[in-house]
């Protein structure tokens, strides 16, 4: 059995763990105009791969984001249409956890360590979470942390400016700083050296599967914090007659 796992908050991020989270397959594309172009050839490719059938899917996990409107429910919608039609659970985490996950295993962080995601929110801002490291390794051998402030929206010079100039809650602990969003604004956001930009459909599924363990919810809401970009038309106006016209 596996659990198939997708994320279109930024690039799309696909792929296959079995129940204990090890991965069996995994695809990406940095297509970031085109994500339903991309999302359903790179899901066929994972099964491909494993030896697969969509029939022995468990559950299917879908970032959260926050991430702009189109590109994240595309992956969103694909996880809960797959979800509903097998009848299998989904799942969701939010984008910038999975970040903050990672940076755990990618920069040796410990307990009382914090981390501050950002991911790339066009307009010349950055979506943004602050967590404290809890556990180098829980279950499912993936890290826990917990989110101190965000997610949220903001240009990256006011989140240099709030976040920081604030010392981690414990004394001696680093913060440090990842994701794409960083590496936009050096100048704002200092991003750490190895620093993971982008999430790992693989430690989004482990992420799933120690939650879900843990008795955790793990609703699919997305996470969009601001209007999408393109608005429907408001309703045409209605033009009175010019007094003394005709009626």
């Amino acid at each position: 059995m596996a659990v198939l796992a997708l994320d279109t908050s930024a690039a799309v991020a696909v792929a296959l763990v079995d129940d204990d989270g090890g991965r069996l397959a995994a695809r990406t594309s940095d297509e970031r105009r085109r994500h339903a172009e991309s999302l359903a050839p790179l899901v066929t490719e994972v099964l491909a791969e494993a030896g697969l059938d969509r029939t022995d899917l468990t559950a299917v996990v879908g970032g959260t984001g926050p991430a702009p409107f189109t590109g994240l429910r595309v992956g969103l919608v694909t996880a809960r249409t797959l979800a509903l039609s097998l009848g299998i659970d989904v799942l969701g985490v939010p984008s910038l956890d999975v970040l903050a996950v990672q940076a755990v295993a990618d920069l040796g962080l410990t307990p009382g360590d914090e981390v501050l995601a950002a991911s790339d929110a066009r307009r010349k801002e950055v979506y943004w979470g602050r967590y404290r490291v809890v556990a180098h390794e829980g279950p499912h051998g993936v890290p826990v942390v917990e989110t101190l402030a965000g997610p949220d929206v903001a240009r990256p010079a006011d989140v240099a400016a709030a976040q920081l100039g604030t010392a981690p809650v414990e004394a001696g602990a680093r913060l440090v700083v990842v994701g794409e969003g960083a590496a936009l604004y050096p100048d704002h956001l200092p991003i750490a050296e190895d620093a993971p930009l982008l999430p790992d459909a693989t430690v989004l599924a482990r992420v799933a599967l120690a939650r879900r363990a843990a008795g955790l919810a793990l609703p699919t809401e997305p996470l969009y914090l601001r209007r999408p970009d393109v608005q429907e038309p408001a309703g045409a106006k209605r033009v009175l007659p010019a007094a003394g016209g005709a009626p």
